[in-house]
């Protein structure tokens, strides 16, 4: 089992079908209420750190803005903009929130707008992310934080380069599905020891694998979530258990050879079976 994100990999799928290895995927993992148990940890996570992170390159002896998202009394709070409204949203929301921000959220879906705004209140402000919607509220946004999941396949680009006129200069830019090529066209996979750069004057975090800035806290939630995966393969053996767990069928990208992620297939322009016909 691993988090590799395929979708954007091409090289790294020919590889994995080429050693013919059964390949499970954390984050296509999915319960039948399409919630995905194993990447939700690690989503919690970064959404926490994307705004942490966020906090800290929005100062000026970082070449931020020099804004302090909570604010002060008589001094208007930071302005958070999250497009993205599953558990890294939630979290990053949460998080934001915390701290003393504005905050909005924009989606695509809107079951999962309503229940941001049930969990969270009158606290955000919450729309459709339509191009529109996105210019408008980069045009206030001190931090932006991508948190587009497309479980298995590329993240869309809801950013255009364009698009960064509209924000304010030394804005930041915390690109979490950066893991899945990215949310904003501007965005490039860096790393935790250089984790940004300048575009246009708008400051990119896009650290792939951000859980791993806090491996005590990832590693024991991930851990938790794992086991029971990982009990259920060693008693039942790999086919016998995904036969009998939807979720860890629906987990399953490469068998023995055989590409089983539409989502990937896709993005690649593969040929794919379902995972439940090379399980028969």
């Amino acid at each position: 089992m691993r988090e590799f994100h395929l979708a954007p990999l091409r090289e790294l799928t020919e590889v994995l079908l080429a050693a013919k290895v059964i390949d499970v995927a954390y984050e296509t993992v999915t319960a039948r209420d399409g919630s995905l148990p194993l990447l939700a940890p690690m989503s919690a996570v970064a959404g926490r750190l994307a705004v942490q992170a966020g906090a800290h390159w929005l100062e000026r002896g970082q070449g931020g803005r020099g804004v302090l998202l909570g604010g002060v009394t008589g001094v208007v709070p930071g302005r958070v903009v999250i497009l993205g409204g599953g558990t890294v949203g939630l979290n990053a929301a949460q998080v934001a929130l915390g701290m003393g921000a504005t905050v909005q959220v924009l989606s695509r879906n809107l079951d999962k707008l309503a229940r941001l705004k049930a969990q969270l209140g009158g606290r955000i402000e919450i729309g459709l992310a339509t191009p529109e919607q996105i210019i408008a509220a980069l045009s206030s946004a001190d931090l932006v934080v991508g948190a587009v999941l497309v479980p298995g396949g590329q993240a869309p680009k809801l950013i255009t380069r364009a698009m960064l006129a509209a924000m304010p200069k030394r804005a930041v830019i915390v690109d979490v599905a950066i893991d899945q090529g990215g949310c904003c066209e501007t965005s490039r996979p860096t790393t935790h020891h250089a984790p940004t750069y300048e575009v246009d004057e708008i400051i990119h975090y896009c650290v792939a694998n951000m859980p791993g800035a806090v491996p005590r806290t990832s590693t024991q939630a991930l851990t938790h979530a794992t086991l029971p995966y990982i009990k259920s393969i060693a008693d039942l053996g790999m086919r016998a258990a995904a036969r009998v767990d939807p979720a860890l069928a629906q987990g399953i990208n490469c068998w023995q050879g055989v590409l089983t992620n539409r989502p990937v297939a896709e993005a690649q322009g593969r040929q794919w079976r379902e995972a439940g016909e090379v399980l028969k």
